[in-house]
C-alpha cells in the first residue's frame, strides 16, 4: 500500500499463512479420525474372526480352507490395527511440522510488529512536529504583520514588544523547523528499515509456504500409498484363502466322511412273511444279514 501506516499487504500474508496452518491441522485431525475408524474396524474384525463360529463342524479339505480363511481374516484385522498406529504417527509428524513453522514465524512476527509500532509512533511524532512547525510559522507571520501595522505608532515601548515577539517567533520557527526535519529524517530511516525487514519477512514466509505445500503434498501422497498398500496386503491374504479353496476336493471330503463315519458294508436282510398258522423255524434270524459281516 502507498499509505505509510497501512499493513494491509502484511496482514494478507499473515492471514494466508494462518489458513495454511489451519489446513494442516484439518488434515491432522482427518488422519486421527481415520486412525480411530481403522482401529475400531480392526478390533471388530478380530472379535468376529476369533469368537464367531464359521463352519466349525466341517471336515477334511473344506475344514482346512475355513481355518485358512479365519486366520487370514485375523491377519487382515491386525493389519488394520497396525494401519491405525501408522496414521497416528503421520498425524504426530504433521503436528510437529505445524509447531515448528509456528515457532519460526513467531520470531519474524514479533520483529515485524515492533517495526510497525516504531513506524507508527515516529509518524505520529513527525506529524506533531509538522503541526508545531506550521503553527510557529503562522505565529511569526502574525508577528511580522503586527510590526508592519505598528510602524506609524509613536509609542516606542509597544514597538519594542512587537519586535521582541517577532524575534522570538522567528527563533521558535527555526527550532520547530529543525525538529520537524529531524523527525522527517528519522521517519525515513525507520521506513527504510521497515521496508528491509518487510522484504526479509516476505522471503521467509514464501520459503515457509513452499515447505508447507511440499510437506502437505508428500503427507497426502504417503497416506494414499499406505491405503493402497493395505488393499494389496489384504488381497494377498485373501489370495491364501482362494488357494486353500482350490485345494478343497469334493470327492476327497465325501470319501473322508464315508471312511470315518461308515457303519457297515452289508444292508439288512429282507423281512420274511410269517404265517400265523404255519410258523417258520428260523424266525430269530429275520431282519438280520446272514454271515459275519455285521456293523
Amino acid at each position: 500500500s502507498t499509505d505509510i501506516l497501512s499493513t494491509v499487504g502484511y496482514d494478507c500474508l499473515i492471514q494466508h499463512l494462518n489458513n495454511g496452518r489451519k489446513n494442516c491441522k484439518e488434515f491432522e485431525d482427518f488422519l486421527k479420525e481415520r486412525a480411530s475408524i481403522e482401529e475400531k474396524y480392526g478390533k471388530d474384525l478380530l472379535n468376529l474372526s476369533r469368537k464367531k463360529p464359521c463352519g466349525q463342524s466341517e471336515i477334511n479339505t473344506l475344514k482346512r480352507a475355513l481355518e485358512v480363511f479365519k486366520q487370514q481374516v485375523d491377519n487382515v484385522a491386525q493389519c488394520h490395527i497396525q494401519l491405525a498406529q501408522t496414521l497416528r504417527e503421520e498425524a504426530r509428524k504433521m503436528e510437529e511440522f505445524r509447531e515448528k513453522q509456528k515457532l519460526q514465524r513467531k520470531k519474524t512476527e514479533i520483529l515485524m510488529d515492533a517495526v510497525h509500532k516504531q513506524k507508527s509512533l515516529q509518524f505520529k511524532k513527525t506529524m506533531d512536529a509538522k503541526k508545531t512547525y506550521e503553527q510557529k510559522c503562522r505565529d511569526k507571520d502574525e508577528a511580522e504583520q503586527a510590526v508592519h501595522r505598528s510602524a506609524n505608532l509613536v509609542n516606542p515601548k509597544q514597538q519594542e514588544k512587537l519586535f521582541v515577539k517577532l524575534a522570538t517567533s522567528k527563533t521558535a520557527v527555526e527550532d520547530s523547523d529543525k525538529t520537524y526535519m529531524m523527525h522527517i529524517s528519522t521517519l525515513d530511516k525507520i521506513r527504510e528499515d521497515w521496508q528491509s525487514e518487510h522484504i526479509k519477512a516476505c522471503e521467509m514466509f514464501e520459503a515457509q509456504e513452499c515447505e508447507r505445500i511440499n510437506f502437505f503434498r508428500n503427507a497426502l501422497w504417503l497416506h494414499v500409498n499406505q491405503l493402497s498398500q493395505q488393499c494389496v496386503t489384504s488381497d494377498d491374504m485373501y489370495e491364501e484363502v482362494r488357494k486353500s479353496l482350490e485345494a478343497c476336493s469334493i470327492e476327497k471330503d465325501i470319501a473322508f466322511f464315508v471312511n470315518h463315519r461308515k457303519t457297515g458294508q452289508t444292508p439288512p436282510a429282507p423281512i420274511m412273511y410269517e404265517n400265523f398258522y404255519c410258523p417258520q423255524k428260523n424266525t430269530a434270524s429275520q431282519g438280520k444279514a446272514p454271515g459275519p459281516n455285521l456293523a
